[in-house]
């Protein structure tokens, strides 16, 4: 008998490592072999907070965890070390040599994203990643930071990887400074969000037939920058409210699933340094059905602390918590 999704939560302390870790279904972990493991992060500029150190304490970490694919959302240098001053364009690190900085926790395969402002993502990965597309959008639609969409092979199995960025802002993209009072009390930002979410959808999964679609292997992950529906229960939002229509786009017209949320209905996981989750990990049934264990990373090293000279909005080591998913395919 098929046993519904069983999950604990486990506070696992090793010297002062906290983490919070969901144990998996059944079916799946009847599944041999090593489970591939996922890790997704937005690095907050190009991980600003690793760069006085070379990055040591990021790799230390990333090597600790021996993730087999690995999703860095914001991924370029931005800044000089310790500032906002905007770095020389000449003398940023990345995204140039993310297949350099990758090596040095065992990966040796790069994908860069749509890349057209300074807030790409990578994919880096221990199998050989197929590019498919880099999407950045068209005349009429332009995808803030960009979206991409790659393939991994695994154990025979074709995974799809969709990886976005939406637009940040209350007010519209590329409104002036002076209209952005009205921008934001029209919640332009909201429906410039969820155009840029039909854009990209309709560039990758929906190349597909949904009906297909529905039974292959694919993710998408990323800084949704928007709160889901399904978290209302939190956030107490109006029914009609603009910040819920990214996810409900997602939820009504694609086969997507909200993996933590399917997984854990009754629960809610911020993934910033506030408590807000607009970081997700979305998921065919193929997908989720694979999963054996999933967590919001919130240990010594990734709990967000503000940056004590309050320089702009940046955080220790980065303002959002990373998801690490392991699937036995």
């Amino acid at each position: 008998m098929k046993k519904r999704i069983v999950f604990l939560v486990v506070l696992l302390s090793v010297g002062g490592l906290v983490l919070t870790a969901f144990a998996g279904r059944e079916g799946a972990a009847k599944r041999g072999g090593k489970p591939l493991r996922l890790i997704y992060w937005n690095i907050q500029n190009g991980m600003w907070d690793g760069q006085p150190d070379n990055y040591t304490r990021f790799v230390d970490w990333v090597k600790a965890r021996r993730p087999d694919v690995c999703v860095w959302c914001e991924a370029a240098t931005i800044y000089l070390d310790s500032t906002d001053k905007p770095m020389p364009k000449e003398d940023r690190y990345l995204p140039e040599h993310w297949s350099e900085l990758a090596r040095r926790y065992d990966h040796k395969y790069v994908f860069l994203g749509g890349w057209r402002d300074d807030y790409p993502q990578v994919i880096t990965s221990r199998y050989p990643i197929e590019e498919v597309a880099r999407i950045t959008g068209n005349t009429d639609t332009l995808v803030s930071h960009g979206a991409g969409w790659a393939r991994l092979k695994v154990r025979g199995k074709v995974l799809n990887l969709v990886t976005l960025h939406t637009w940040p802002q209350a007010y519209g993209f590329k409104v002036p400074v002076e209209e952005r009072e009205r921008s934001r009390a029209a919640h332009e930002g909201d429906h410039y969000r969820r155009t840029e979410m039909e854009y990209i959808c309709s560039h990758t999964i929906g190349t597909v037939p949904a009906e297909v679609a529905a039974g292959e292997y694919w993710l998408m992950m990323g800084d949704f920058n928007s709160r889901s529906r399904v978290d209302n229960w939190v956030y107490h939002y109006l029914e009609d409210d603009t910040r819920l229509l990214v996810h409900d786009y997602i939820r009504e017209n694609t086969p997507y699933l909200d993996l933590v949320h399917e997984r854990h209905p009754n629960d809610f996981y911020t993934t910033t340094g506030g408590r807000a989750r607009i970081d997700y990990v979305y998921c065919t049934r193929p997908v989720l059905d694979c999963v054996v264990s999933d967590s919001i990373v919130s240990d010594e090293y990734t709990t967000p602390v503000r940056n004590p000279r309050k320089i702009s909005n940046f955080w220790h080591p980065s303002d959002h918590r990373p998801i690490q998913v392991d699937f036995r395919l």
